[in-house]
């Protein structure tokens, strides 16, 4: 059984030594308890919050100048919330019989997620012309801008979730899977939209209160 090294010891190591390298080479990587999609997943989460959270600075920061002028909160927007809501839902009840291995269930799952998404993105499309139509065009208004801009980059992340929802899918209808890999494709794609529902409701309720 190999000794634990102290904090001491790590800190102190010289890899350019020969012994100490014969020890890093010995070294199984099993420190990082990540699979490549889980870290890849992880990856794009924190890039995504990234790019969001300087996007809600700038809106913060603009606001307070002179020519703001806040839009309408269309009904519609409150609808498409709550099935963004349901969806992400529905993901964490598929994850869940993913897991106890409760296959028409999954399926039935996968096939209203899809559903659901697909309905998301119609109804904020709706939710543009029904703006553009009232004549809240892109330019108009550093607020009219925003809005767009925000709906828009979340709605390009959900069709990247859409994206890989799609994958997994379609492995699972031709049988093209076994089951520990359709539960990590499964809950990859229930944390991702989990996050991207939680990114909405930050961006829903800046822009319903400002």
């Amino acid at each position: 059984m190999k000794k634990k090294e102290n904090i001491f010891q790590l800190l102190t190591q010289k890899p350019w030594e020969p012994s100490q390298a014969k020890i890093d080479n010995e070294h199984d990587g099993a420190t990082l308890a990540l699979s490549k999609a889980k870290l890849g997943v992880r990856t794009i989460i924190a890039v995504s919050t990234v790019i969001f959270s300087l996007m809600i600075v700038g809106y913060a920061d603009r606001m307070f100048v002179y020519d703001w002028r806040s839009m309408p909160d269309p009904w519609l927007l409150w609808v498409n919330t709550g099935v963004l809501i349901i969806s992400s839902f529905f993901f964490y009840k598929t994850k869940v019989a993913a897991d106890h291995k409760q296959l028409e269930k999954v399926k039935n799952g996968l096939l209203l997620i899809g559903f659901l998404a697909f309905t998301f993105l119609v109804g904020q499309l709706l939710v543009w012309q029904h703006l553009i139509k009232l004549g809240y065009y892109v330019s108009s208004n550093p607020a009219n801008s925003y809005f767009y801009l925000f709906t828009a980059v979340h709605g390009l992340h959900l069709m990247g979730g859409l994206f890989f929802w799609g994958r997994t899918t379609t492995k699972f209808f031709k049988g093209n899977y076994n089951i520990s890999k359709l539960q990590q494709a499964i809950e990859l794609c229930a944390t991702y939209w989990h996050f991207l529902l939680l990114v909405w409701l930050v961006l829903f309720g800046m822009m319903i209160a400002w």
